[in-house]
């Protein structure tokens, strides 16, 4: 059996209602995304997509939003995952609708995944327990997520997770949609570059220039690319 590795586990599309979601989902993917669920922790909710990609059988695209329903039980100050409390991203969402903000890395040990950052001088965060039901049972996973929520490297570097016994990928279907490349732009490569090699995902390259994160996607609609706005 070939050991766990780490590998890109899933896209990150932020919005400012979730609805504004699926519909920016149908009107650029071609596709109404599967369904998600609700993040107590956080508060948040979600849809998802599968995406096709042959170095990550499991990858997936989230569509994330704050659930205006519901109160996060991570009490303030801490802030909500992937910088949503942050005005300014809010601000953007609001103005340009949803976009690309983030990716997250599945990793097969969570725990030395983050201390090897913390050598490197860099906090990714503590590592949390979270899960949300599904109607298969309750999915379980842990995940680094600073107190602060913000993402660093302008969303460049993956927040780190490792899921337990099921993977919400296994249940979702197949909408021809495929991730053809990931890439990562910075001004300065070799902190974001060294970064990545710790944790497993060296084979990442990160180009000299402007921070952007770039997500090119096959789907019913044709070639997409979804390029974060810093």
């Amino acid at each position: 059996m070939t050991p766990p590795r780490a590998q890109i586990d899933h896209l990150v599309v932020a919005a400012r209602t979730l609805d504004e979601g699926v519909a920016w989902c149908e009107a650029t993917l071609g596709v109404v995304p599967g369904p998600g669920g609700e993040h107590a922790l956080f508060g948040t909710h979600n849809r998802l997509l599968r995406l096709h990609c042959a170095e990550a059988p499991r990858a997936y695209l989230e569509i994330i939003a704050v659930n205006p329903q519901a109160m996060p039980t991570r009490a303030a100050p801490l802030r909500r995952w992937f910088d949503l409390d942050d005005p300014i991203l809010q601000t953007r969402l609001s103005q340009q609708g949803p976009q690309l903000v983030h990716w997250v890395a599945s990793v097969p040990d969570i725990d030395a995944a983050s201390h090897g950052l913390n050598a490197l001088g860099i906090e990714r965060g503590p590592v949390l327990t979270a899960s949300r039901p599904t109607p298969q049972g309750l999915l379980h996973w842990r995940i680094t997520v600073r107190n602060d929520g913000q993402r660093l490297f302008d969303g460049a570097l993956p927040t780190l997770i490792q899921w337990g016994d099921r993977h919400p990928a296994d249940t979702l279907p197949t909408r021809g949609l495929a991730l053809r490349s990931l890439s990562l732009q910075q001004a300065e490569t070799q902190p974001l570059q060294r970064a990545l090699d710790t944790i497993g995902l060296g084979a990442v390259g990160v180009a000299p220039g402007p921070a952007a994160l770039t997500a090119l996607l096959d789907t019913p609609l044709g070639p997409r690319t979804l390029t974060s706005a810093f």
